[in-house]
């Protein structure tokens, strides 16, 4: 007994590889299933969801009092490949941008368009746009807690509008949800924060243009140092009413939600400060008359 005593304490006490593997295997056994909490509370399984979402390229989302607008960065497999689509028209009041999975995207985004067609049909009439995004919260919170699910890898912020004016929303793989002022989801996201946080007390009064210049603002904020916004990799996603830069463009009564890229946001890139000096656009004054992302 008294060898087989130092032996066990010889081998608790030795770096040995498998004893090692063996303590690491036992700690990851809280994360091969979402149903599964860990001694600390935790869900892991939707702790890499989350994950998931950061490493998609950034979107950034801001409102004013009468427009949402929302500004996504496009990435590119290689030089012959074209750009990833980050935003989705839902409805004509209502649009998404994502970061995540562009596939789990495609199913939701179709689940959302569901909803909102029954809507017409039932009611007769557009669905509410927190509604719309309480269901697909509803929708994501179940595969969290059911077995043989594996939560969506993607996380939207929702633009939209109804009769009690323009919101901006924000969905995660966890299945909450929350409307904001402004907010920015995706790759290096807590730069775009940064500039929001600074800034959002000149949102609500301000112009489709200046709105438009402040989510460039953020947007730039997550970019490589040598990197550069451009009509390419740039997409801007506008719900409200017409703006000054889009006139003579067809868009449907009351402002719905549109999808601006390639040439039409040049002119929006072309009044962006370089990236040495930034300073912040000018605030408008406060006028009823005046229009105040997601």
């Amino acid at each position: 007994m008294e060898n087989a005593s130092a032996w066990i304490g010889i081998k608790y006490a030795s770096p040995d590889p498998q004893y090692i593997t063996d303590k690491v295997m036992f700690r990851n056994t809280y994360d091969s299933d979402n149903t599964v909490f860990s001694p600390q509370g935790r869900l892991h399984q939707v702790e890499y969801a989350l994950e998931a979402v950061k490493q998609g390229s950034a979107v950034v989302g801001l409102k004013s009092k009468t427009h949402a607008v929302l500004l996504a960065l496009k990435r590119s497999t290689g030089e012959l490949a074209s750009y990833q689509q980050k935003m989705f028209r839902i409805d004509d009041h209502v649009g998404i941008g994502i970061a995540g999975l562009t596939s789990d995207a495609r199913v939701l985004s179709n689940f959302m368009r569901q909803q909102a067609m029954s809507s017409k049909m039932l009611f007769n009439r557009p669905i509410p746009v927190n509604r719309l995004v309480s269901a697909i919260a509803d929708k994501a919170q179940v595969n969290t807690q059911e077995y043989g699910r594996r939560p969506y890898g993607v996380g939207f912020l929702v633009i939209g509008q109804d009769q009690t004016g323009p919101h901006l929303y924000e969905f995660s793989p966890s299945g909450n949800w929350y409307e904001y002022y402004a907010m920015s989801i995706g790759a290096r996201s807590q730069s775009a924060k940064t500039y929001l946080e600074k800034h959002y007390e000149e949102f609500e009064e301000a112009t489709l243009e200046q709105l438009i210049q402040h989510g460039l603002h953020a947007l730039r904020e997550t970019l490589q140092q040598d990197k550069e916004l451009t009509n390419l990799n740039t997409s801007i996603g506008v719900v409200g009413p017409r703006g000054d830069t889009e006139k003579g463009s067809a868009i449907k009564a009351g402002g719905a939600f549109r999808i601006l890229q390639d040439e039409k946001i040049d002119v929006y890139l072309a009044s962006l400060p370089p990236k040495e000096d930034v300073p912040a656009p000018p605030q408008a004054p406060a006028d009823d008359d005046v229009a105040m992302e997601g």
